[in-house]
Protein backbone atom coordinates (compact mmCIF):
# COMPACT_ATOMS: atom_id res chain seq x y z
CA UNK A 1 0.00 0.00 0.00
CA UNK A 2 1.09 3.30 -0.82
CA UNK A 3 0.81 6.14 1.60
CA UNK A 4 2.05 9.88 1.46
CA UNK A 5 2.23 11.84 4.41
CA UNK A 6 1.99 15.09 4.10
CA UNK A 7 2.31 17.89 6.80
CA UNK A 8 -0.21 20.98 6.72
CA UNK A 9 2.48 23.03 7.69
CA UNK A 10 4.93 22.25 5.02
CA UNK A 11 5.58 25.36 2.79
CA UNK A 12 4.90 24.58 -1.06
CA UNK A 13 9.42 24.84 -1.63
CA UNK A 14 9.94 22.30 0.96
CA UNK A 15 12.12 19.23 0.21
CA UNK A 16 10.13 16.12 -1.04
CA UNK A 17 11.52 13.64 0.88
CA UNK A 18 10.71 9.77 0.37
CA UNK A 19 10.75 7.34 3.46
CA UNK A 20 11.54 3.34 3.16
CA UNK A 21 10.71 0.39 5.42
CA UNK A 22 9.08 -2.56 5.16
CA UNK A 23 8.05 -1.79 9.61
CA UNK A 24 5.05 0.28 9.18
CA UNK A 25 5.93 1.78 12.60
CA UNK A 26 9.24 2.80 12.02
CA UNK A 27 7.74 4.64 8.54
CA UNK A 28 5.80 6.46 9.49
CA UNK A 29 7.67 8.10 12.79
CA UNK A 30 10.67 8.96 10.74
CA UNK A 31 7.94 10.98 8.27
CA UNK A 32 6.52 12.11 11.27
CA UNK A 33 9.75 13.76 12.57
CA UNK A 34 10.74 14.84 9.21
CA UNK A 35 7.55 16.81 8.82
CA UNK A 36 8.18 18.41 12.05
CA UNK A 37 11.06 19.84 10.54
CA UNK A 38 9.16 20.76 7.35
CA UNK A 39 9.98 18.50 5.50
CA UNK A 40 7.29 16.98 2.57
CA UNK A 41 6.90 13.36 3.10
CA UNK A 42 5.80 10.12 1.15
CA UNK A 43 6.62 6.87 2.59
CA UNK A 44 7.05 3.27 0.74
CA UNK A 45 6.59 -0.07 2.39
CA UNK A 46 9.11 -1.98 0.01
CA UNK A 47 11.89 -1.12 -2.48
CA UNK A 48 9.48 -1.81 -5.39
CA UNK A 49 6.94 0.74 -4.04
CA UNK A 50 9.46 3.06 -3.74
CA UNK A 51 10.93 2.60 -6.89
CA UNK A 52 7.37 2.77 -8.47
CA UNK A 53 6.40 6.49 -6.11
CA UNK A 54 10.04 7.90 -7.41
CA UNK A 55 8.71 7.44 -11.20
CA UNK A 56 5.79 9.03 -10.22
CA UNK A 57 6.94 12.37 -8.78
CA UNK A 58 10.64 14.27 -7.93
CA UNK A 59 12.53 13.31 -4.74
CA UNK A 60 15.78 15.61 -2.67
CA UNK A 61 16.08 13.08 -0.38
CA UNK A 62 15.42 9.34 0.52
CA UNK A 63 15.56 7.84 3.75
CA UNK A 64 15.54 3.66 3.11
CA UNK A 65 16.12 0.81 4.93
CA UNK A 66 18.64 -1.49 4.36
CA UNK A 67 16.97 -5.27 5.16
CA UNK A 68 13.69 -5.78 3.34
CA UNK A 69 11.77 -7.97 1.54
CA UNK A 70 12.17 -8.28 -1.97
CA UNK A 71 14.25 -5.54 -3.16
CA UNK A 72 16.46 -4.48 -1.02
CA UNK A 73 17.81 -1.28 0.55
CA UNK A 74 21.22 -2.09 -1.14
CA UNK A 75 19.61 -2.65 -4.62
CA UNK A 76 17.33 0.14 -4.50
CA UNK A 77 20.82 2.52 -3.63
CA UNK A 78 22.22 1.00 -6.74
CA UNK A 79 19.34 1.69 -8.91
CA UNK A 80 18.83 5.18 -7.42
CA UNK A 81 22.05 6.17 -7.76
CA UNK A 82 21.80 5.20 -11.34
CA UNK A 83 18.55 6.95 -11.93
CA UNK A 84 18.18 9.84 -10.23
CA UNK A 85 22.19 10.51 -9.09
CA UNK A 86 21.05 14.27 -7.80
CA UNK A 87 19.33 12.67 -4.63
CA UNK A 88 20.47 12.63 -1.05
CA UNK A 89 20.43 9.00 0.26
CA UNK A 90 20.64 8.17 3.83
CA UNK A 91 20.25 4.07 4.67
CA UNK A 92 19.65 2.97 8.27
CA UNK A 93 19.99 -0.73 9.62
CA UNK A 94 19.25 -2.36 12.52
CA UNK A 95 22.71 -4.13 12.28
CA UNK A 96 26.11 -2.49 13.13
CA UNK A 97 28.41 -4.03 11.02
CA UNK A 98 30.78 -1.45 9.52
CA UNK A 99 31.11 -3.26 6.15
CA UNK A 100 28.00 -2.66 5.41
CA UNK A 101 28.22 0.80 6.35
CA UNK A 102 31.33 1.33 4.28
CA UNK A 103 29.42 -0.17 1.42
CA UNK A 104 26.65 1.93 1.65
CA UNK A 105 29.20 4.64 0.94
CA UNK A 106 30.69 3.52 -1.77
CA UNK A 107 27.34 3.17 -3.14
CA UNK A 108 26.54 6.36 -3.21
CA UNK A 109 24.77 7.02 0.08
CA UNK A 110 25.06 10.53 1.56
CA UNK A 111 24.81 9.22 4.88
CA UNK A 112 24.05 6.19 7.58
CA UNK A 113 22.43 5.70 10.53
CA UNK A 114 21.86 2.39 13.24
CA UNK A 115 18.68 1.33 14.49
CA UNK A 116 17.55 2.70 17.05
CA UNK A 117 18.36 5.94 15.96
CA UNK A 118 16.61 9.48 18.06
CA UNK A 119 15.00 11.77 16.01
CA UNK A 120 17.96 14.49 16.28
CA UNK A 121 20.44 11.98 15.27
CA UNK A 122 18.44 11.52 11.80
CA UNK A 123 17.82 15.00 11.68
CA UNK A 124 21.18 16.00 11.56
CA UNK A 125 22.18 13.22 9.18
CA UNK A 126 19.43 14.13 6.94
CA UNK A 127 20.35 18.44 7.25
CA UNK A 128 24.07 17.34 6.49
CA UNK A 129 22.81 15.27 3.07
CA UNK A 130 20.88 17.54 1.93
CA UNK A 131 23.56 20.46 2.24
CA UNK A 132 26.38 17.66 0.40
CA UNK A 133 23.65 18.01 -1.68
CA UNK A 134 23.73 21.42 -2.69
CA UNK A 135 26.83 21.84 -2.91
CA UNK A 136 27.40 19.50 -5.20
CA UNK A 137 24.59 20.41 -7.04
CA UNK A 138 25.97 24.15 -6.81
CA UNK A 139 29.50 22.75 -8.13
CA UNK A 140 28.30 21.28 -11.01
CA UNK A 141 26.08 23.94 -11.92
CA UNK A 142 29.06 25.87 -11.87
CA UNK A 143 30.94 23.45 -13.90
CA UNK A 144 28.59 23.33 -16.57
CA UNK A 145 28.74 27.74 -16.85
CA UNK A 146 32.53 27.10 -16.92
CA UNK A 147 32.29 24.50 -19.46
CA UNK A 148 29.65 26.52 -21.36
CA UNK A 149 31.10 29.27 -21.54
CA UNK A 150 34.63 27.63 -22.77
CA UNK A 151 32.48 26.14 -25.48
CA UNK A 152 31.52 29.78 -26.37
CA UNK A 153 34.60 31.19 -26.59
CA UNK A 154 36.26 28.51 -28.75
CA UNK A 155 33.42 29.04 -30.80
CA UNK A 156 33.93 33.01 -30.96
CA UNK A 157 37.81 32.54 -31.18
CA UNK A 158 36.30 30.06 -34.38
CA UNK A 159 34.04 31.99 -35.86
CA UNK A 160 37.35 34.97 -35.54
CA UNK A 161 39.71 32.83 -37.03
CA UNK A 162 37.29 31.71 -39.96
CA UNK A 163 36.37 35.62 -40.74
CA UNK A 164 39.66 36.42 -41.04
CA UNK A 165 41.02 33.61 -43.07
CA UNK A 166 37.78 34.31 -45.62
CA UNK A 167 38.70 38.52 -45.64
CA UNK A 168 42.14 37.72 -46.16
CA UNK A 169 41.41 35.29 -48.93
CA UNK A 170 38.71 37.55 -50.23
CA UNK A 171 41.37 40.74 -50.09
CA UNK A 172 44.05 38.67 -51.64
CA UNK A 173 42.23 36.97 -54.76
CA UNK A 174 39.13 39.84 -54.38
CA UNK A 175 37.39 39.76 -58.32
CA UNK A 176 33.98 39.57 -58.02
CA UNK A 177 31.51 38.35 -55.26
CA UNK A 178 31.82 34.80 -56.41
CA UNK A 179 35.37 34.67 -54.92
CA UNK A 180 34.17 35.00 -51.76
CA UNK A 181 31.09 32.44 -51.99
CA UNK A 182 33.71 29.91 -53.59
CA UNK A 183 36.58 30.06 -50.70
CA UNK A 184 33.80 30.02 -48.09
CA UNK A 185 32.24 26.62 -49.72
CA UNK A 186 35.08 25.25 -49.72
CA UNK A 187 35.93 25.41 -46.30
CA UNK A 188 32.41 24.05 -45.32
CA UNK A 189 32.76 21.38 -47.89
CA UNK A 190 36.22 20.37 -46.75
CA UNK A 191 34.59 20.44 -43.08
CA UNK A 192 31.58 17.87 -43.94
CA UNK A 193 33.83 15.29 -45.67
CA UNK A 194 36.49 15.38 -43.05
CA UNK A 195 33.80 14.55 -40.43
CA UNK A 196 32.53 11.89 -42.97
CA UNK A 197 35.56 10.32 -43.21
CA UNK A 198 36.16 9.97 -39.16
CA UNK A 199 38.42 12.78 -38.41
CA UNK A 200 38.19 14.65 -35.22
CA UNK A 201 36.27 17.82 -33.99
CA UNK A 202 39.65 19.66 -33.53
CA UNK A 203 41.13 18.72 -36.95
CA UNK A 204 37.35 18.98 -38.79
CA UNK A 205 37.04 22.62 -37.21
CA UNK A 206 41.00 23.01 -38.55
CA UNK A 207 40.25 22.50 -42.01
CA UNK A 208 37.25 24.40 -42.40
CA UNK A 209 39.40 27.72 -41.87
CA UNK A 210 42.48 26.14 -43.50
CA UNK A 211 41.02 25.07 -46.61
CA UNK A 212 39.94 28.54 -47.96
CA UNK A 213 43.93 29.65 -47.93
CA UNK A 214 44.05 26.73 -50.61
CA UNK A 215 44.99 29.30 -53.21
CA UNK A 216 46.05 31.76 -51.20
CA UNK A 217 49.10 32.07 -53.28
CA UNK A 218 47.25 33.54 -56.56
CA UNK A 219 47.79 36.69 -55.21
CA UNK A 220 51.16 36.06 -57.12
CA UNK A 221 50.03 35.35 -60.40
CA UNK A 222 49.66 38.40 -62.54
CA UNK A 223 45.95 39.16 -63.65
CA UNK A 224 46.55 38.53 -67.72
CA UNK A 225 47.20 35.01 -66.66
CA UNK A 226 44.80 34.33 -63.35
CA UNK A 227 42.27 36.59 -65.39
CA UNK A 228 42.34 35.12 -68.84
CA UNK A 229 39.61 33.92 -70.38
CA UNK A 230 40.88 31.13 -72.63
CA UNK A 231 43.24 27.85 -71.99
CA UNK A 232 46.71 28.97 -70.92
CA UNK A 233 49.57 28.55 -72.47
CA UNK A 234 52.39 26.25 -71.16
CA UNK A 235 54.40 28.78 -70.31
CA UNK A 236 51.34 30.55 -68.50
CA UNK A 237 50.56 27.49 -66.80
CA UNK A 238 53.93 26.91 -65.43
CA UNK A 239 53.40 30.37 -63.82
CA UNK A 240 50.35 29.05 -62.62
CA UNK A 241 51.81 26.54 -60.96
CA UNK A 242 53.69 28.33 -59.00
CA UNK A 243 50.51 29.07 -56.27
CA UNK A 244 51.37 26.25 -54.66
CA UNK A 245 54.74 26.96 -53.46
CA UNK A 246 53.87 31.02 -53.07
CA UNK A 247 50.82 29.52 -50.67
CA UNK A 248 53.27 27.71 -48.86
CA UNK A 249 55.68 29.73 -48.10
CA UNK A 250 52.86 32.42 -47.01
CA UNK A 251 51.45 30.11 -44.74
CA UNK A 252 54.69 27.97 -43.57
CA UNK A 253 57.31 28.19 -40.62
CA UNK A 254 54.09 28.07 -38.21
CA UNK A 255 53.79 26.14 -34.93
CA UNK A 256 50.17 26.93 -35.21
CA UNK A 257 48.65 23.45 -36.26
CA UNK A 258 46.00 25.29 -38.64
CA UNK A 259 48.32 27.04 -40.35
CA UNK A 260 50.06 24.56 -40.75
CA UNK A 261 47.40 22.52 -42.22
CA UNK A 262 46.76 25.65 -44.49
CA UNK A 263 50.44 25.61 -45.61
CA UNK A 264 50.25 21.90 -46.78
CA UNK A 265 47.00 22.81 -48.33
CA UNK A 266 47.95 25.18 -50.44
CA UNK A 267 51.05 23.18 -51.35
CA UNK A 268 49.69 20.07 -52.44
CA UNK A 269 45.95 20.24 -53.23
CA UNK A 270 46.85 19.83 -57.14
CA UNK A 271 48.52 16.65 -56.64
CA UNK A 272 46.87 13.68 -58.11
CA UNK A 273 46.21 10.38 -56.86
CA UNK A 274 48.21 8.44 -59.62
CA UNK A 275 51.13 11.26 -58.87
CA UNK A 276 50.53 13.06 -62.34
CA UNK A 277 49.64 16.41 -60.48
CA UNK A 278 51.60 19.30 -59.46
CA UNK A 279 54.24 20.51 -58.13
CA UNK A 280 55.67 17.97 -57.00
CA UNK A 281 54.28 14.86 -58.24
CA UNK A 282 53.03 12.99 -55.29
CA UNK A 283 50.99 10.18 -55.29
CA UNK A 284 49.00 8.39 -52.56
CA UNK A 285 49.13 8.31 -49.27
CA UNK A 286 52.40 11.05 -49.42
CA UNK A 287 49.70 13.45 -50.02
CA UNK A 288 48.50 14.94 -46.76
CA UNK A 289 44.72 13.62 -46.50
CA UNK A 290 43.64 17.54 -45.97
CA UNK A 291 45.51 18.07 -49.70
CA UNK A 292 43.28 15.28 -50.93
CA UNK A 293 39.87 16.52 -49.08
CA UNK A 294 40.41 19.88 -50.30
CA UNK A 295 40.93 18.40 -54.15
CA UNK A 296 37.57 16.86 -54.10
CA UNK A 297 36.10 19.88 -52.16
CA UNK A 298 37.74 22.16 -55.31
CA UNK A 299 37.15 20.67 -58.59
CA UNK A 300 33.57 19.96 -57.31
CA UNK A 301 33.01 23.56 -56.60
CA UNK A 302 34.97 24.39 -59.83
CA UNK A 303 33.05 22.43 -62.17
CA UNK A 304 29.23 23.43 -60.54
CA UNK A 305 29.97 27.01 -61.00
CA UNK A 306 30.98 29.14 -63.69
CA UNK A 307 34.45 30.25 -64.28
CA UNK A 308 36.07 33.24 -66.46
CA UNK A 309 36.89 30.11 -69.20
CA UNK A 310 33.43 28.49 -69.27
CA UNK A 311 30.12 28.07 -67.84
CA UNK A 312 29.50 25.77 -65.28
CA UNK A 313 28.42 22.44 -65.51
CA UNK A 314 24.82 20.16 -64.25
CA UNK A 315 25.63 18.44 -61.32
CA UNK A 316 25.69 15.66 -62.95
CA UNK A 317 27.99 16.39 -65.77
CA UNK A 318 30.43 17.30 -63.26
CA UNK A 319 30.14 13.84 -60.91
CA UNK A 320 30.81 12.28 -64.31
CA UNK A 321 33.92 13.99 -64.92
CA UNK A 322 35.04 13.43 -61.39
CA UNK A 323 34.31 9.81 -61.25
CA UNK A 324 36.94 9.31 -64.48
CA UNK A 325 39.53 10.63 -61.62
CA UNK A 326 38.65 8.25 -59.17
CA UNK A 327 41.69 6.12 -58.24
CA UNK A 328 43.36 8.48 -60.75
CA UNK A 329 43.07 12.28 -60.22
CA UNK A 330 41.34 11.40 -56.63
CA UNK A 331 41.58 9.23 -53.26
CA UNK A 332 39.16 6.73 -53.80
CA UNK A 333 38.54 6.37 -50.57
CA UNK A 334 37.37 10.37 -50.26
CA UNK A 335 36.09 10.20 -53.41
CA UNK A 336 33.49 7.31 -52.26
CA UNK A 337 32.48 9.15 -48.80
CA UNK A 338 32.28 12.02 -50.84
CA UNK A 339 29.49 10.91 -52.90
CA UNK A 340 27.48 9.95 -50.08
CA UNK A 341 27.83 13.61 -48.72
CA UNK A 342 26.34 14.93 -51.93
CA UNK A 343 23.19 16.15 -50.70
CA UNK A 344 24.44 17.80 -47.37
CA UNK A 345 27.12 19.50 -49.99
CA UNK A 346 24.04 20.78 -52.18
CA UNK A 347 22.67 22.34 -48.93
CA UNK A 348 25.60 24.14 -49.03
CA UNK A 349 25.26 25.66 -52.00
CA UNK A 350 21.81 26.78 -51.35
CA UNK A 351 22.94 28.20 -47.95
CA UNK A 352 26.25 30.06 -49.32
CA UNK A 353 24.06 31.59 -52.36
CA UNK A 354 21.02 32.91 -50.06
CA UNK A 355 24.00 34.52 -48.28
CA UNK A 356 25.40 36.38 -51.00
CA UNK A 357 22.05 37.31 -52.32
CA UNK A 358 21.28 38.37 -48.65
CA UNK A 359 24.58 40.55 -48.84
CA UNK A 360 24.11 42.01 -51.98
CA UNK A 361 20.48 42.63 -51.27
CA UNK A 362 22.03 44.62 -47.92
CA UNK A 363 24.56 46.36 -49.74
CA UNK A 364 21.87 47.49 -52.35
CA UNK A 365 19.48 49.14 -50.02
Amino acid sequence: MKMHVHSRAAPRSAVKALVVDDEPYVCDVIARWLEIEGYDCSVARSGNEALDLLEEDTYELMVSDIMMPGTSGMELLEIVRQRYPSMAVIMATAVDNRDTGVRTLKLGAYGYVIKPFDRNELIINVANALERRRLALKSQDYERMLERKVRERTADCRRREEEIALRLVSASEYRDEETGAHIRRIGLYAALLAGAMGWGLKETDDIQVAAPMHDVGKIGIPDRILLKPGKLTADEFAVMQGHTFIGAQLLGHSDIPLLAMASEIALCHHEKWNGAGYPRGLAGERIPPSARIVAVADVYDALVHDRVYRPAFSEERALDIMAGGRGSHFDPEIFDCFLTILPDLREIRKQVADEVKTSRYAVQN
